[in-house]
């Protein structure tokens, strides 16, 4: 049993601050103001200046790619290519693996305002095959030694750039399939294990991760279910499987489906190719691309609803964002369900028409605050990709709260490293002030909103008695904070199950055999 005194920050209905907490044998016991006598012998934590928060929740990213790129090289920070070739050739040097990878090149963050080429990348890797995913997670750049190594039916696929290349589109997706069908399986689970002892450091507990990128009979969403359900220490990993065939959920038993890649309806900003309902403000030819006619998205959800799925698909651009809250609308008037808890990804710049359905239908939207004015794509790139207008109607947090659609926050890492102390700080200094909320509103979507949407709020999500003991220590309060200083404040303890946690320390057997046996549906 333990005592926890000072401000417990509870996020319940009402966002009720209080100056007690109760643990006992993993379960919140009791919050008020007053201690009850039959506690007071119990051990003490004394916050102090600190806080008592619920755990973030990551509402959207790609764990088995974050995993690999964590493991590898992020070149992000970057402020020229001279600078990417150096850390490449650095890390050449040193790498053992087959294929080298690396994150996070971008045109918009970099002197010289362009990628960096497949000539250039010969020049400093030794003849390695190298793989260089571009910071949007929807394009890459790839040597000439991966370039021969890879399968001839991509040279076919719309995207394939060999002079330079660059590979999007589809032939981005396929080079991605081959490169993470070429990754091991005892790989792949340690580095997804290192990357959830690096989430749980930064006061995550809930990942929604979306997976399915190319192994052979969707191994990799049969694996990353089973990583789930055989998580120590009371992390939570909740699985959507990327597909737009219902029996792939279906066979591994998971409620939900839904992500990018086989799900994404449209691009990206960054590479030009967000489906928009006006032409690009740079090229009145270009309008974007949709991966999929409206019939198929809208028979997609409507077999997916039927099935009692919960659906989730990727739409950045307008005319995407209309696409998939249409398709939505239509699932549900063919079958109506009172608590399906579909959402929209990303909804980066959604209409007046498609926010309405939303309301109406009650769509949630797992969002990606980070995207707003970022390194990688700032206001003055989006500017002149599609105008001060629509730049001004990015990411509307306020609006989405506003109409009562739930917001939720999640990284989409790789694109951006999960960082949920920054999702404050953006969410309440938006780059455009009318779409800015306050630190309470933005607090509930990092952390009960973000377990609302995979049906965990009833254990979690919230600091109240009778729900499990997951709780994180903040350096500061940040209901106490200007708000142009929430980005100061240090995660300090991430604690579940009543425990502080501790790092993943499983065998690769022990991992697979443990997710096999256990066939929780929720859990996984």
């Amino acid at each position: 049993m333990k005592v926890y005194h000072g401000s417990i920050l509870t996020v319940n209905k009402n966002n009720d601050v209080f100056e007690y907490l109760v643990e006992n044998r993993g379960r919140i016991v009791y919050v008020g103001n007053e201690l009850p006598g039959k506690y007071a012998r119990a051990e003490r934590a004394e916050l102090g200046s600190r806080a008592l928060i619920p755990p973030f929740a990551d509402t959207h990213q790609h764990l088995a790619s974050f995993s690999a790129f964590h493991a590898g090289l992020n070149v992000m920070e970057a402020s020229s290519n001279i600078e990417i070739l150096e850390m490449v050739r650095l890390f050449a040097e040193q790498a053992k693996g087959r294929t080298l990878i690396a994150f996070g090149a971008s045109p918009y963050s970099v002197r010289e305002g362009r990628l960096v080429s497949r000539s250039e990348l010969d020049s400093v890797t030794f003849g390695k095959p190298l793989f260089m995913v571009k910071y949007d997670g929807h394009a890459c750049v790839v040597n000439t030694a991966l370039l021969e190594k890879l399968p001839k039916k991509i040279r076919k696929l719309r995207g394939y750039h060999p002079d330079s290349g660059e590979m999007n589109q589809e032939a981005f997706f396929a080079v991605s399939d081959y490169i993470t069908n070429s990754l091991s399986i005892p790989e792949l689970i340690g580095n997804m294990q290192k990357a959830v002892d690096f989430e749980a450091s930064r006061g995550i507990g809930l990942i929604h991760s979306v997976s399915g990128v190319g192994f052979l009979l969707n191994m990799d969403i049969s694996m990353e279910s089973w990583f789930a359900r055989s998580l120590q220490n009371g992390f939570q990993l909740r699985v959507f499987p990327q597909s737009m065939s219902v029996s792939t959920a279906k066979a591994r038993n998971l409620p939900r489906i839904g992500g990018c890649f086989a799900c994404a309806l449209d691009g990206c900003f960054g590479s030009q190719d967000a489906a928009v309902n006006e032409p690009y403000s740079n090229d009145p030819t270009n309008s974007g691309v949709l991966y999929y006619t409206d019939e198929e998205v809208k028979q997609f959800c409507i077999e997916a609803n039927r099935a009692g799925l919960q659906i989730e698909m990727h739409a950045i651009g307008d005319r995407a964002f209309d696409q998939a809250a249409k398709a939505l609308k239509a699932a549900l008037d063919d079958t109506p369900r009172g608590d399906h808890r579909h959402g929209i990804i990303h909804a980066c710049l959604p209409t007046t028409e498609g926010m309405e359905i939303c309301r109406q239908y009650q769509i949630q939207v797992p969002m990606q605050i980070a995207f707003d004015n970022w390194r990688q794509e700032p206001v003055s790139y989006t500017d002149y990709l599609l105008g001060k207008e629509r730049t001004g109607r990015l990411n509307p947090v306020r609006t989405f709260s506003e109409l009562g659609s739930q917001v939720s926050f999640g990284s989409d890492a790789p694109c951006t490293e999960p960082d949920p102390i920054m999702w404050l700080y953006k969410a309440v200094n938006h780059s455009n002030p009318d779409q800015a909320v306050d630190i309470k509103d933005a607090l509930r979507m990092a952390t009960y909103n973000g377990y609302w949407v995979s049906f965990d709020e009833k254990d979690r999500g919230s600091l109240e008695s009778g729900k499990i003991a997951d709780m994180v220590i903040l350096s500061d309060n940040p209901y106490r904070m200007p708000k142009d200083r929430i980005d100061e404040i240090r995660v300090e303890k991430l604690i579940l199950n009543g425990k502080d946690y501790k790092p993943q320390a499983q065998s690769v057997a022990a991992v697979v055999a443990k997710g096999m046996l256990r066939h929780n549906r929720i859990m996984a």
